[in-house]
């Protein structure tokens, strides 16, 4: 029945006797007959899958059932082991691992009593001439038993004083294994694959936390290995592991040993950036960073070496400065930021007589540092930015203001000579007539400014006046030095409230910017501070306010005219807002009550745009900038109505009436839902009394015409309302009717809907997140629901994919909590990692692998059992994922997967390796585990 419950398990169709024969096995696993069946599981003649569970069942036994096992039956177990793992040291690469690992648990729980000298006797062990088995094969089960011994300690279940018990015994265990790892490296005949094996067995040692100075030779040895292509990336993990144990501070002279092979790696680094080898370049920087970090200040108190050290720090700033635009050219610079900082504290935390030697060192190092962080912010030419993509951009955005955080760190050390350096750079730029700038120059210059300038407090600087007299002269040529312009306008606004007399210098700049679509964020934002710091100063300038604002206006941004009402109080507001929008709701309602035609659409879109701006920016309760943070703030609200809820009732029977005649044209639909999207945006609990009224109105909108604007209004309401019982009731009826018209959708075909899919996955994953009993109700398919999830992963359109992994990520947890979903995941999960993996071997964007992970990690936590069978069969079509990859490769990536349940990290850096090899793009020969 064993042999009968292990083949439905693989290779029964029928998911019913598949979940029956798993529960069945996962309790023989356990039973006592375990040991006994275990081992007839092993014999050679059966197939891999067979064996690999067998040596699984021993595994659980000796792991969680050690105190079962008769003392007297110790050391047979060890010798059926050791023959075992012998026999299978040229057979399936996934058994000897697993019997290995069942080696290395029992090692644990029999050491230090019971087997003293465990580590050396397993050396001796393999190293015994035994003529059947070939010597190589016999070296490899002997690395790999000793790489999984500390990786086993590490997830092992002993009580914690056995752990530190064992921990102590195995450091001591290292010079068992060290010297063989040394000679193993050392032999002229040894071939690559044994050599890699080596490192990574040295990786996982020195996780013990071993002396540093027992691992002195091997790090060497591992230098060495760096000169070699194939185990460059094998030695970086080892030299970087091992420089970063948590005790290794306490030994100061072997770190200053290390301080020599790092700095001759600078010549290898030059090279590799001279030939555009990203790989090499990061890995040399990773090493240099990893001893400049995690040791500065051992190695600054060092003083008599602070040459040295210096070396090091000058290399480490070579890593910063690195050649081309990040991340297109390369992605280095950014792992060397923090270390900046910690060098910082690390010497402003000296005694000051100490303190005042090392600041004479290093303040012209931190000089140097922001001209390197300020060249490195600079945007690379227009031409070719504009062959950037969107994501590259965004990744440039986020690394910019990662260098912003970092300037205004060094501000501390720098002090207000800083602020002058800078504005010294900008005046000689500015003023340079022989020579003109590139815009990029100025603005990197200006960024700098800024960066400190928002906040730290500039006020006292005696260098704030010229730069403001300096802001006028800078020659505007394109949109980012435009909005860097605008920002720090923005930044100086409270040194304008102190200095009104110079408002009248940048004014106009920020007025006339308002005019420009593109800088309509920055300039608003401006203009939002100076209405709001120079509140009281604005009355001389006001005239002129307003005749740019009614210009501006003739260009129809309400923008900053929602700002300046904001200042005002309510009753004011409302006077005000109905002198403004007056005009435009009359003519809205004579356009309501014409038949359509091409030119009345144009205008009422055009008055329902104008709308939605006011609403976006006239916001009494004063939130933060940032109102697009996920979670919602609760915020007092004034006294007295809110001006766009009074506005929003009068209009919304006028905006119905519209609709009515409106509903099937996508465009107009699309304007109603961006004046309510805004509305909630900036209402908030304010938009409360409407909730009832506007989900009614978006049913009957998307009964119509389903259109992705509805759904991300659905999804506006739910973020903010769904957990308020009182509008519990008509975001349910929603939600239920979006996700009904939706599944009809995709009865009849999706594929002409990517932006509804997209829009619906984030619905989906939002309600999950906020309001998770929406997946209870009765009348909510689930299936059909997860259906369309795995139809939406295959699409062509990235967003989509990405929306997609998204709702299984939120989805995958609540397995358990939520009844119907665990009962869906489990019954048809596999259909969900089959497209997963679809994905993965080359059907889907290299840049969604991430996400895809997202989702193998979410299964290996909350659905593991399942998993485990899913993916196994999954990986036995052939060719599947690719025809690129070998059933070892296969093997090895699920096991890899299946054994990773805590580092998301890691699941994501085997995610991208294995979809390189499905693609055929992997550089390197893919060893079995890393």
């Amino acid at each position: 029945s064993l042999f009968q419950a292990l083949h439905q398990l693989y290779y029964d169709p029928n998911i019913e006797n598949k979940n029956l024969a798993q529960k069945w096995l996962m309790q023989a696993q356990v039973s006592p007959q375990a040991w006994h069946f275990s081992w007839l599981l092993l014999h050679m003649d059966k197939v891999p899958e067979i064996q690999y569970f067998g040596a699984s069942a021993l595994h659980i036994k000796i792991s969680r059932y050690w105190n079962d096992i008769p003392a007297d039956q110790y050391e047979s177990l060890k010798s059926q082991l050791f023959t075992h793992i012998t026999r299978f040291a040229s057979g399936s690469k996934i058994v000897l691992t697993r019997l290995c690992v069942a080696l290395a648990s029992l090692a644990l729980s029999m050491m230090p009593e019971a087997w003293p000298c465990a580590v050396a006797d397993m050396v001796r062990m393999f190293q015994a001439e035994d003529s059947n088995v070939d010597g190589r094969a016999r070296c490899l089960a002997l690395l790999e038993l000793l790489t999984v011994l500390p990786e086993e300690f590490q997830t092992s279940r002993l009580p914690q004083y056995r752990k530190g018990q064992v921990r102590s015994v195995l450091a001591q265990e290292c010079c068992s294994v060290f010297p063989l790892l040394e000679q193993l490296l050392q032999q002229q005949d040894s071939p690559g694959f044994i050599k890699q094996k080596v490192l990574k067995c040295f990786s996982s040692w020195v996780q013990l936390e071993i002396p540093l100075m027992d691992c002195e030779n091997l790090i060497q040895a591992a230098f060495t290995s760096l000169q070699d292509p194939e185990l460059f990336d094998t030695a970086v993990e080892a030299v970087v592991n091992a420089i970063s144990q948590p005790d290794a501070p306490r030994y100061v002279n072997t770190l200053l040993k290390l301080i020599p092979p790092v700095l001759g790696l600078q010549e290898q680094l030059r090279q590799a950036v001279q030939s555009g080898d990203m790989e090499t370049s990061h890995g040399i920087c990773r090493i240099a960073v990893a001893l400049g970090e995690n040791h500065s200040r051992a190695l600054l108190d060092q003083v008599e070496h602070w040459q040295s050290f210096l070396a090091l720090v000058n290399m480490i700033m070579f890593c910063t400065g690195i050649p081309g635009h990040y991340p297109v050219n390369e992605t280095t610079s950014s792992l060397t930021l923090t270390f900046w900082y910690t060098l910082q504290d690390d010497i402003l935390s000296f005694e000051p007589d100490k303190q005042a030697v090392y600041q004479q060192v290093y303040r012209p190092v931190y000089f140097q540092l922001v001209d390197v962080l300020l060249h490195k912010a600079q945007f690379p030419s227009d031409e070719e930015y504009g062959f950037w993509s969107s994501d590259e951009k965004e990744q440039f955005r986020i690394y910019r203001v990662d260098i912003s955080d970092t300037l205004m760190y060094v501000y501390e050390m720098l002090g207000a000579e800083l602020l002058s350096s800078l504005y010294d750079k900008l005046g000689r730029l500015l003023t340079n007539t022989e020579q003109p700038s590139t815009w990029q120059h100025t603005e990197a210059l200006l960024y700098g400014f800024q960066s400190i300038a928002e906040t730290i407090d500039v006020n006292y600087s005696d260098v704030v006046p010229g730069l403001i007299g300096l802001i006028p002269r800078i020659s505007i040529s394109n949109v980012q030095l435009a909005d860097t312009v605008m920002f720090t306008i923005g930044a100086l606004s409270e040194w304008l409230a102190d200095h009104p007399v110079m408002i009248n210098n940048v004014l106009p700049l920020v007025l006339q910017a308002l005019g420009n679509p593109e800088l309509s964020i920055s300039s608003v934002s401006t203009l939002k501070k100076i209405c709001r710091e120079c509140k009281y100063d604005l009355p001389p300038y006001a005239a002129n306010i307003v005749a740019v604002s009614q210009e501006v206006l003739m260009k129809q941004i309400h923008k900053a005219l929602g700002f300046l009402l904001s200042a005002l109080q309510v009753e004011e507001i409302l006077k005000n807002l109905h002198s403004l929008i007056t005009p435009y709701i009359q003519q809205l309602e004579k356009l309501a009550d014409e038949t359509p035609n091409p030119s009345n659409k144009l205008a009422i879109i055009h008055i329902l745009g104008l709308l939605s701006n006011l609403f976006t920016t006239l916001d009494i309760s004063h939130h933060d900038d940032d109102h697009e943070s996920t979670e919602v703030k609760k915020l007092p609200v004034q006294q007295g109505p809110n001006p766009v809820v009074v506005v929003l009732q009068q209009v919304f029977q006028l905006i119905q009436k519209v609709l009515s005649k409106w509903l099937n044209d996508a465009q107009v639909v699309e304007s109603v839902c961006a004046i309510f999207e805004k509305s909630v945006k900036t209402l908030l609990d304010d938009f409360a009394p409407m909730v009832p009224q506007l989900c009614e109105m978006l049913g009957q909108m998307y009964s119509t015409i389903p259109q992705a604007s509805a759904i991300d209004l659905t999804r506006q309401l739910v973020h903010i309302f769904a957990h308020e019982p009182a509008h519990f009731p008509p975001i349910k009826a929603l939600f239920l009717l979006v996700t009904s018209v939706t599944l009809t959708l995709f009865q009849q075909g999706p594929r002409d809907h990517p932006d509804i899919v997209d829009s619906f996955m984030q619905l989906l994953a939002q309600a999950l997140k906020r309001k998770p009993d929406l997946f209870l109700c009765g009348t909510l398919d689930v299936k059909a629901v997860f259906e369309c999830g795995v139809l939406s992963l295959k699409f062509p359109e990235a967003p989509t994919v990405k929306a997609s992994c998204g709702f299984f990520t939120e989805l995958l947890p609540r397995c358990g909590e939520l009844a119907p979903v665990g009962q869906v995941v489990h019954e048809n999960g596999k259909v969900l990692l089959q497209a997963v993996l679809e994905g993965v071997g080359g059907q889907a964007s290299r840049s969604l692998m991430d996400h895809f992970a997202e989702i193998l990690f979410a299964l290996n936590k909350h659905c593991f059992s399942y998993l485990s069978v899913w993916i196994k069969e999954a990986m036995q079509q052939d060719g599947f994922p690719s025809a690129r990859v070998s059933p070892e490769q296969k093997e090895t990536f699920s096991q890899q997967i299946l054994r990773e349940r805590v580092n998301k990290r890691r699941v994501k850096e085997m995610v991208k390796e294995f979809t390189l090899l499905c693609r055929g793009l992997h550089g390197t020969e893919y060893t079995a585990d890393y």
